[in-house]
């Protein structure tokens, strides 16, 4: 995610708890909707919509942060 703020990902990562709580939870995220897809048959199922949803809002979350600390 966001390879061109690989280094700021990782300074931000050990210095804003803030910052740190968002991409683990995408992270984690990440995970359990590739465990679901893994066991469906459809990645349309209601439960994957919402965590996707989930996943995004949290994706655009943390490229404002990485936008704000680039300036």
């Amino acid at each position: 995610m966001f390879p061109e703020y690989r280094e700021l990902i990782t300074q931000l990562k050990t210095s804003d708890a803030h910052f740190l709580r968002k991409f683990d939870e995408h992270n984690q995220l990440d995970e359990e909707i590739k465990k679901i897809e893994q066991h469906s048959s459809s990645d349309l199922t209601p439960e994957v919509k919402v965590l996707k949803s989930k996943k995004l809002h949290l994706k655009e979350e943390i490229f404002t942060i990485l936008q704000n600390h680039s300036k």
